[in-house]
């Protein structure tokens, strides 16, 4: 193919974004970018009854979220019925369509008696060959018809599809499917074909889902006499149990996975690996070395399996690789949402700056942030009292290691990591203990935790007064046992 490359994401506001359907823009958006090609955005707004309010300006949010920029567009089909109109118009004038008076009553129990006969569902041409008269009986009886195409009752339509190679379908499978709906508003059918030919797509990628509704667009394509693009039908996404994914597979939006802390460029990489590979083995890719080598060559035909672990595993790696000015550019609006670190935050940004380097390493998102820095911004820790008492320890031998500890730590001048380490490393022998028991106590006692950032980072952080007085109140809670 010649011509520019031009392709379009076109999403229907009747839902928030979900996983595939940003998958499938992400797609089109790098083949665009690889190809030096233009990206249109195109919002299918023609199902009135199904829209849903916010669904629309949610859409283009994620995919500013995501950075895919488009050329042109938001263009909107509810501003364009008059183009659909006139192809439906001239599909009947030249006999390629006729108007259909059947009720949804009647359409209803034909549906029904098809599935009582087990006879594949489809519209039974009732209407197909109507005289002028009956017509007029419809209109004057007011019946407000749908307009049909008129599927060919023999042969085939082939084509060959980028990912699926050739592929054909015969007529006999495909119905007289509705262009026109009777409130007048377009099928996708038609105002995809209309749309896609008005700006002039050259390459239609979208869910595998659509590739037996290709050979009705490539019927209306050759009836209106447009040039078809070429179609490459993307696969399906499966959950980890191999069902198609849903929402009892865990987040299926994409805002969703945006509010749990995931970060934007692991979301591009995690997705674009649903279905396209660069080679074997190569998981980790910026959006810049996505653009250079993406390809349809190296899109599956297999359907791509959702897993979460992966994921949680490659938000963590990009979470390590940040900046820490830009860790905690990303990692405020999530503590923000907490009213004791939002109140450090905004008194106290610099002490909020010292935390948040210490959970860095284990974070594998951002909303994670907030429960694992949770301990340096309340007062009262809440843990339960027997987490003090280490492996191969007793109460007694807590209670002795703490008020030493505190003993040794109280006129200590200095309370950075170095001092820290140079006062209780050695304690630890002293008192016939190994370090990690030693070490485990004072976690507890100072963090509420027996998993936490590295110890003496953590208390030269959290500061001597505050330390010294989780201490006290540990032994409290060791004597109330």
């Amino acid at each position: 193919m010649t011509k520019p490359v031009r392709v379009r994401y076109a999403p229907s506001p009747t839902g928030y974004p979900h996983v595939g359907n940003i998958r499938t823009a992400l797609f089109n958006w790098l083949f665009a970018r690889h190809e030096g090609g233009k990206f249109i955005v195109r919002v299918e707004d023609t199902d009135v009854a199904r829209t849903v309010e916010g669904a629309e300006e949610t859409i283009l949010d994620s995919l500013r979220w995501l950075g895919m920029d488009w050329d042109e567009g938001p263009y909107y089909q509810s501003k364009r019925l008059k183009l659909y109109h006139e192809a439906a118009e001239r599909l009947v004038a030249q006999e390629d369509a006729y108007y259909c008076y059947c009720s949804s009553e009647r359409l209803k129990e034909m549906r029904a008696e098809q599935a009582r006969r087990k006879q594949p569902p489809g519209y039974d041409r009732r209407c197909r060959n109507l005289t002028d008269e009956e017509r007029a009986q419809r209109e004057a009886e007011g019946v407000a018809p749908v307009v049909r195409f008129k599927t060919p009752l023999s042969g085939q339509t082939k084509f060959n599809d980028l990912i699926w190679g050739e592929v054909a379908f015969k007529h006999s499978t495909i119905d007289d499917f509705v262009l026109l709906k009777s409130d007048g508003y377009p099928t996708y059918h038609l105002a995809n074909v209309v749309d896609d030919h008005l700006m002039e797509i050259t390459h239609v990628l979208r869910a595998e889902e659509w590739l037996s509704s290709t050979p009705r667009h490539l019927l209306l394509y050759q009836a209106l006499g447009f040039e078809p693009p070429q179609f490459a039908h993307l696969p399906m996404i499966l959950g980890s149990d191999r069902a198609k994914l849903s929402k009892r597979h865990g987040a299926v939006s994409i805002t969703e996975y945006r509010e749990q802390g995931y970060l934007p460029e692991t979301m591009v990489n995690f997705l674009a690996l649903l279905g396209w590979s660069l080679d074997d083995k190569t998981e980790l890719l910026s959006c810049e070395e996505l653009v250079r080598n993406f390809s349809l060559e190296r899109v599956s035909r297999t359907a791509a399996v959702f897993n979460p672990d992966k994921l949680n595993w490659m938000n963590g790696v990009y979470i390590r690789s940040l900046t820490a000015d830009r860790f905690y550019q990303a990692a405020e609006p999530y503590l923000m949402g907490d009213e004791a670190a939002a109140k450090a935050v905004i008194s106290n940004e610099g002490y909020v700056r010292e935390i948040l380097p210490l959970v860095q390493e284990r974070a594998r998102t951002l909303a994670k942030v907030v429960e694992l820095t949770r301990f340096f911004f309340v007062e009262e820790l809440d843990y339960e009292p027997a987490l003090l008492i280490a492996k191969k320890m007793d109460q007694e031998s807590t209670v002795r290691a703490l008020k030493i500890a505190k003993q040794r730590l109280e006129p200590s001048e200095a309370f950075d990591e170095e001092s820290l380490e140079a006062i209780l490393r050695p304690l630890a022998e002293e008192l016939g203990l190994k370090t990690g028991q030693l070490f485990g106590v004072l976690r507890v006692a100072v963090t509420g935790l027996t998993a936490a950032p590295p110890l003496f980072q953590t208390m030269s952080v959290l500061g001597k007064e505050r330390c010294l007085k989780r201490v006290e109140t540990a032994l409290d809670r060791l004597h109330g046992l």
